[in-house]
C-alpha cells in the first residue's frame, strides 16, 4: 500500500514533525531576526506619515499629467519656497470628483502652503482654487502617537489577565513574547521596505495581534488537552506532549492562515500594486506580513517557549526524569514494556485445573438460567415413577 502524503499525514496529525526538539534552533533564529529589525530601526528608521511627524498636503486634479511630473513640479516649488521642505509621499488617489494626486510634503508655515499652490497653479495651468491643501500639526501626530502605544499597552495586559485565568501564568507569558514578537518582527519589515507609517498601519497592528492571539490559544488548548494529568503517565513527557499538539493543530492554523491572507495578499498586491490604491498599501502590507508572522511565532516560539518555562516547574522535571528513567531501564533490558510483562506473566502462569472448569461451566453474561432437574429424573418424572398411584407401584 502507497504512503500516504505529508498533507494526509498533516490532517490526521502524523506527520512527526520535531518542533520541540529543534527549539534552540528556533530560538537562535528569532534571536537573530530580532537583532536585525533592531539594526534597521537605529539605522534606516520608520517613514512617518504626517499624521504623525506633521506636515502639509496638497490635492492636485490628475488631469495635469503623470505621478511623476507632479511630483517633479512640487519639488521645484517647494525649493523656491525655502527652508528644505521636501516632498515625503506621493500617490494617486480616487475621489468622488475624480482622480487626484496626494502630495504630502514635510512641515510648511501658512505663507509657504500659499506660495506652493500659487506656484503650482502657474506651473499647471490651472486655477489656484482647484488645488487644495492640508496641514497637521506634530502636537497632533504626537497625541495619535501617545494613544495608539497606550492602546498596545491596554490590550497587551488584558491578553495577559485572559490568558492567565483560562490558562495559566506560563501560558500567558510564552504568548505574550510570541506577540511580542509579531510585532517587533513586522515592524522591522516595515521599516526594511519604507512604507509610510499611518493611523491605518497603527489599526493593521492591533489586528495582526487578535490574530496572532487566536493562533497561539488554538495551538495553547490542544496543549493544555494532551497535557493534562500527564504527571500519572510514565510513557511520555511534557515536550512530547506538547509536540504532538502542534502536529494536530497544524493543519487547522495552516489552513486559518492561508484563508485569511489570501483577501490580505488581494488587497496589497491587486489593490495597492496593480489598481494604484495608494491608501491600502500601508494597511495591507502590515496585515500580511503580521498574518504570516503570526503563524510562524505561535508554532515555532510559542509552544517552544511554553515548554522551556514548564521544564522548569518541579513537578514537570521530577516527571521527565521518571520517564527518562524508564526508558533507559526498558533499553538495558532491566524492565519490560508494559504489553510486553502482561504477556510474559500470562505464559508463564500455571493454569489450575479446577479454576479452567469452573470458568469454563460459567454461565456468559445475560445468558437465561438452565431448568433445574432432579438428579433420579427421567423423561421429566419425578423419581420412583410411579405416576398417579399411591407408592408407586408397577403396572400390570
Amino acid at each position: 500500500m502507497a504512503k500516504s502524503g505529508l498533507a494526509s499525514r498533516l490532517y490526521r496529525g502524523e506527520a512527526g514533525l520535531d518542533i520541540i526538539g529543534r527549539r534552540k534552533v528556533w530560538f537562535a533564529v528569532a534571536g537573530a531576526l530580532i537583532l536585525f529589525a533592531l539594526l534597521s530601526f537605529g539605522l534606516r528608521g520608520f517613514h512617518l506619515g504626517i499624521e504623525f511627524a506633521g506636515g502639509n498636503s496638497f490635492q492636485i486634479p490628475a488631469s495635469v499629467g503623470t505621478l511623476e511630473q507632479t511630483e517633479d513640479k512640487v519639488e521645484g516649488a517647494l525649493g523656491a519656497a525655502g527652508d528644505g521642505a521636501r516632498v515625503v509621499t506621493t500617490q494617486k488617489v480616487g475621489g468622488t470628483g475624480g482622480d487626484f494626486y496626494e502630495v504630502r510634503t514635510t512641515q510648511l508655515s501658512a505663507e509657504q502652503a500659499n506660495a506652493v499652490k500659487v506656484e503650482l497653479a502657474d506651473e499647471f495651468g490651472i486655477g489656484a482654487e482647484q488645488i487644495s491643501g492640508n496641514q497637521v500639526s506634530e502636537a497632533w501626530g504626537s497625541q495619535v502617537t501617545s494613544r495608539a502605544l497606550l492602546g498596545l499597552v491596554i490590550f497587551i495586559a488584558v491578553v495577559m489577565v485572559y490568558l492567565i485565568l483560562r490558562f495559566e501564568w506560563r501560558m500567558a507569558v510564552a504568548a505574550v513574547s510570541s506577540l511580542i514578537m509579531n510585532l517587533v518582527l513586522t515592524a522591522g519589515v516595515y521599516s526594511l521596505v519604507g512604507f509610510e507609517v499611518t493611523p491605518s498601519t497603527v489599526i493593521g497592528f492591533l489586528t495582526i495581534l487578535g490574530f496572532a492571539l487566536y493562533d497561539v490559544v488554538v495551538v495553547f488548548d490542544k496543549v493544555q488537552e494532551n497535557t493534562r494529568g500527564i504527571t500519572a503517565n510514565n510513557n511520555q513527557t511534557y515536550g512530547e506532549a506538547a509536540n504532538l499538539a502542534i502536529n494536530q493543530s497544524l493543519m487547522r492554523s495552516l489552513n486559518t492562515s492561508v484563508v485569511a491572507l489570501l483577501p490580505v495578499g488581494g488587497l496589497l498586491f491587486i489593490g495597492a500594486g496593480l489598481l494604484g490604491a495608494g491608501t491600502l498599501k500601508d494597511l495591507g502590507l502590515v496585515l500580511f506580513v503580521g498574518m504570516a508572522v503570526a503563524f510562524l511565532t505561535s508554532i515555532l516560539l510559542a509552544t517552544p517557549l511554553l515548554v522551556l518555562l514548564k521544564n522548569y516547574e518541579p513537578r514537570i522535571q521530577a516527571h521527565n526524569k521518571r520517564v527518562l528513567a524508564r526508558r533507559g531501564a526498558i533499553a538495558r533490558g532491566e524492565v519490560a514494556p508494559k504489553g510486553e510483562s502482561r504477556a510474559a506473566e500470562s505464559a508463564d502462569e500455571p493454569v489450575d485445573a479446577e479454576a479452567a472448569a469452573l470458568a469454563g461451566a460459567a454461565p456468559k453474561v445475560g445468558a437465561r438460567p438452565a431448568a433445574k432437574r432432579s438428579t433420579g429424573a427421567r423423561g421429566g418424572r419425578p423419581a420412583g415413577g410411579g405416576g398417579n398411584r399411591p407408592g408407586g407401584g408397577k403396572r400390570r
